[in-house]
């Protein structure tokens, strides 16, 4: 990305993104990365999908309302078109982007929703029409923790969404194991482990890049 410098020191603007399944604590993991690496006076984004914008209000109601899987996730996809020119400014700026979500939840989450109706050509389907408007993060931290646990950790949740089901989370968790075989901006991390060693050991490769 661009290169910008913080006092004598100069260094790249990354683009890192955290994906998982519900209930794998990677908003946690985002949050608290953004924090140390604010702390070490380098300027960083936190953000997410779907976005605090009007695109990402829309993706919203849709959750709630749409009456087709394809405009669901159309809106998804619109979301982010508008949230990759967001980032990209951000990098451009010299800002490192800490981004909860981005392109693999779409593959993951959608790629079951939409198997029903497209089958097999899910996945590639929805490939082709995120490429135009999305960019390669520099990492992608993917926290893999058994659907089962997600589950219990999500039991305290007040209003359950419509994707915290066992069967749907245990098809999104293959898709997102695929992802990793396939594209080497990933980096597997277990997120059964206790809070504070995820949170160490993603540091310690985020710090590397």
């Amino acid at each position: 990305m661009t290169m910008a410098s913080v006092g004598t020191a100069s260094y790249r603007s990354r683009f890192m993104v955290f994906e998982g399944i519900d209930g794998s604590g990677k908003t946690t993991i985002a949050r608290l990365m953004h924090e140390r690496i604010t702390a070490l006076g380098r300027p960083s984004v936190l953000t997410a999908e779907p976005t605090d914008s009007w695109t990402g209000y829309m993706v919203k109601e849709g959750n709630e309302k749409a009456a087709s899987p394809f405009t669901e996730t159309l809106l998804y996809m619109a979301d982010r078109a508008e949230h990759t020119a967001r980032i990209k400014q951000w990098l451009t700026d010299g800002k490192d982007v800490v981004c909860d979500r981005y392109v693999g939840s779409t593959l993951a989450y959608q790629g079951v929703t939409l198997r029903p109706l497209l089958g097999d050509s899910a996945s590639e389907w929805l490939r082709t029409m995120n490429e135009p408007f999305t960019i390669r993060p520099d990492i992608t931290i993917l926290l893999l923790l058994d659907p089962e646990m997600a589950m219990e950790r999500m039991n305290g949740r007040p209003g359950k969404e419509k994707f915290e089901k066992l069967e749907f989370l245990q098809g999104v968790d293959e898709q997102y194991r695929r992802l990793a075989k396939e594209d080497d901006s990933y980096v597997v991390i277990d997120a059964s482990l206790p809070l504070e060693e995820v949170a160490e050991t993603v540091w310690n490769i985020i710090a590397r890049i």
